[in-house]
């Protein structure tokens, strides 16, 4: 296993500060700049696919076909996107100026930020590390990227292939643990870009606050999935166990439980997703080469905790398929629960682990009301063929991003800002919300000075002035 490499603290500050002098001197502002930068990423994409998909593989025991799909491939989709529409991005927005103002052009102009931080977590390590890059690169700024410390192996590659491809004088890498990050909040940046869960998020807000420093903050949840009146409950069974078990479970979109409406619903659930865990990762997922591994021991520990309590509280929850647990080599079985007591501390914090507590609910009244009532998702999904359940999901769920009929893929569409809302994040980037989040929308007016249209506005305010104002406002 690669062990933890950490950045010298001593080094941290004048690597932001030589970032800063790059920033001041607007060397990275030229479209040229950005293109080359963004061309430099899409080949170590190419170039080393394998070598990422290997230090993966290491650190979450993805398969090389996974790796490509939820975080090399994203990040490709994300450069080519980004390339193709760079140019109008750049250009300013004409807005129209109104009559008192006249003869006069108002705009607002993309500018960069200046230097930013990305703060990277460890469930997808390559990905989010690296498709926020995509968007501050773009936006013209200089980047300080710090990866997973839990994810060593592609921390490792992420340093050496960004020295590697990437202008230094634009993008370092600072790897390492509490004490680099600590190190890295006391440093002044213009922007901080956050993933990771809601207790480090609200240190690096603080952080921030200090600083007045603005922040994206992509957090998690408990993000829900309601089914009711199914058509195809084959299908619905695998989108809700491709959007659970992808990643051992560790996705912050994937369906956190399920509140199954009715009866019906809760049977064909109960059958069906156990049937599609054996048809995806066989009747030995430890033995697939498609199911992962979850990132740490203590990891596994937590999960095992949360399931033995749920299976021996007050109101035992009912072990319906899964729930071996190898703590040490990092395993556990994809795990389906019912009668799950909505107390229970399985449903108090964010799973964000392969176990899926299946809810019985009477109603879709019943099920809005139990998402309403807790802190917003990140994500939410509904699967239903009743348009009505559509409309009101829609109008009565917060939440960051919804999915219908289908979970997890709305996080990976570059067209789609992706972010959370109140709890689960604030903030939004994927594509174009990318390069709006690391750039200042500067808005500018240019007047004529060659008829002085505002002598009406100058004092003293006679009475027709007053009155030719009144007019015009």
């Amino acid at each position: 296993m690669t062990e933890m490499r950490a950045t010298p603290r001593e080094k941290i500050a004048p690597i932001v500060a030589s970032l800063r002098d790059t920033a001041r001197s607007r060397a990275t502002h030229s479209r040229r700049f950005r293109v080359e930068g963004l061309k430099a990423l899409r080949r170590m994409l190419d170039e080393q696919s394998h070598r990422i998909a290997l230090a993966l593989r290491e650190d979450l025991g993805k398969s090389e076909t996974e790796a490509l799909a939820t975080e090399i491939g994203v990040v490709k989709s994300e450069v080519d996107h980004t390339l193709l529409h760079l140019t109008d991005w750049m250009e300013p927005t004409p807005v129209k100026v109104p009559l008192a103002f006249q003869p006069a052009s108002a705009q607002v102009a993309p500018r960069p930020l200046g230097t930013v931080l990305i703060i990277a977590p460890w469930n997808y390590p390559f990905q989010l590390a690296i498709n926020p890059l995509v968007g501050a690169i773009a936006a013209g700024n200089t980047v300080v990227v710090k990866p997973s410390e839990k994810a060593p192996a592609t921390s490792k590659v992420i340093a050496e292939l960004v020295e590697e491809y990437v202008d230094p004088r634009a993008v370092r890498v600072v790897e390492g643990g509490a004490e680099a990050v600590t190190e890295l909040l006391e440093q002044r940046f213009d922007h901080i870009f956050y993933t990771g869960g809601e207790r480090v998020g609200r240190i690096v807000y603080e952080a921030a606050a200090k600083q007045l420093t603005p922040v994206t903050l992509e957090l998690g949840g408990k993000s829900p999935c309601v089914v009711s009146d199914g058509r195809n409950w084959q299908t619905i069974a695998r989108r809700i166990v491709f959007g659970k078990f992808t990643n051992a479970g560790q996705t912050c979109v994937a369906p956190d439980y399920v509140l199954a409406v009715g009866a019906r619903s809760e049977r064909e659930l109960e059958k069906r997703v156990p049937e599609v865990i054996s048809e995806f990762y066989g009747t030995n997922p430890e033995a697939s080469k498609d199911y992962a591994r979850l990132v740490d021991v203590a990891q596994a520990e937590r999960l095992e905790a949360l399931l033995q309590g749920a299976l021996s509280g007050p109101n035992p929850a009912r072990l319906v398929s899964g729930g071996r647990v190898d703590a040490a080599s990092r395993y556990m079985e994809p795990t389906v629960l019912a009668d799950v007591d909505p107390d229970s501390e399985l449903m108090q914090e964010e799973i964000f682990g392969p176990i899926l507590p299946i809810i019985r609910v009477d109603t879709f009244d019943e099920a809005i009301a139990f998402i309403t009532e807790r802190p917003h998702p990140l994500a939410a999904y509904l699967f239903t063929d009743r348009h009505r359940y559509h409309k009101a999901f829609q109008e009565q769920v917060t939440a960051g991003g919804l999915g219908f009929d289908v979970a997890l893929l709305h996080a990976g569409l570059h067209t789609l800002p992706f972010g959370g809302v109140g709890p689960s994040g604030m903030g939004s980037y994927h594509g174009e919300a990318s390069f709006r989040t690391f750039s200042q929308m500067r808005p500018s007016l240019t007047k004529s000075d060659q008829v002085d249209t505002l002598r009406m506005a100058y004092p003293p305010y006679t009475w027709p002035k007053r009155q030719a104002i009144k007019r015009l406002m």
